[in-house]
């Protein structure tokens, strides 16, 4: 898949982050396949048998997995597969690529971290080995608080990863290359003009005719291109819009619910709950219990 094919996430990142953790454990693999311009470390236990997509990867994993993606148009997903656990448990740790900026990375006690990264663009596997190294390290920084101390420990992480002389790269280069097909153009004005107008009632026919398509011939587009139908694409655009503003901001769940284009306020609980687990109060509510901010 290339990237404009793609779910594109809205973390839950922000500017005043190092980096987020969140830890969960859950029965099965939901989140679709997706890109994000921020770094992720992935951790996976006790999945066994579940499927894993890095850009024309396609792997089953083992009951211990580990992946670190750096590329902003990487696409990735762990899928249910063969998988038949209830109990699994994941961190997804997600930093800026700021956090090691170049003059950084170019002193010499960072190299192997700045290869590693490098490598990251294609997406990287670790080996078991290593990931048994520093799997109580990330169990440790998933249930921090220790502020400053915690940016040194994944600092720490990094660095016996980039050790790993057995981690793969999964992606191949062809694949990682930008794909700038006329096709590939097309859904990437779509996806501009969603994240442009999300706020407002956007009807099918509007977009349609924003790239000169009739409606027919639009929806068999977005289905074939995002894997998704016009209204689940756009419902979760706003959706991931709406997390972040839950947990960012102040602002009551009526307000949210309207700025992100939800002009019923039932309905976005309803749609909300669907697709998270959690109504939206819930979801603000747990939402320090689930991850931390650095």
């Amino acid at each position: 898949m290339q990237p404009s094919n793609l779910f594109r996430e809205v973390t839950l990142l922000s500017d005043e982050d190092c980096f987020v953790v969140n830890s969960r454990v859950k029965s099965d693999f939901t989140y679709p396949v997706h890109v994000h311009p921020e770094y992720e470390l992935n951790f996976i236990e006790n999945g066994k048998g579940a499927g894993r997509l890095i850009g024309d990867s396609i792997e089953e994993i083992d009951d211990l997995e580990l992946c670190l993606i750096g590329n902003e148009n990487l696409g990735h997903a762990w899928m249910n597969g063969h998988c038949s656990s209830d109990e699994i448990h994941e961190i997804t740790i997600h930093f800026y690529k700021q956090l090691l900026f170049d003059s950084l990375l170019k002193k010499k006690q960072f190299h192997s971290i700045a290869v590693m990264l490098e490598k990251a663009k294609k997406g990287i596997v670790f080996s078991r080995k290593t990931i048994e190294l520093i799997k109580q390290d990330l169990y440790i920084l998933s249930s921090s608080s220790k502020g400053f101390y915690s940016v040194i420990d994944l600092f720490t992480i990094l660095y016996k990863l980039s050790l790993d002389t057995e981690s793969r790269i999964l992606c191949t280069g062809t694949f990682v290359n930008q794909d700038d097909s006329s096709e590939s153009r097309r859904i990437q004005k779509v996806i501009s003009f969603l994240n442009n107008n999300y706020q407002k009632e956007i009807r099918l026919l509007d977009v349609a005719n924003h790239v000169s398509m009739s409606e027919v011939s639009f929806s068999r587009f977005m289905k074939k291109r995002t894997g998704k139908n016009y209204i689940e694409y756009l419902n979760d655009l706003r959706l991931g819009i709406a997390s972040r503003c839950l947990v960012e901001t102040s602002k009551t769940i009526a307000e949210i619910s309207y700025e992100c284009g939800f002009n019923n306020l039932s309905n976005f609980n309803r749609i909300f709950k669907k697709r998270k687990g959690f109504t939206p109060k819930e979801f603000r509510e747990n939402y320090h219990k689930m991850r931390i901010m650095i």
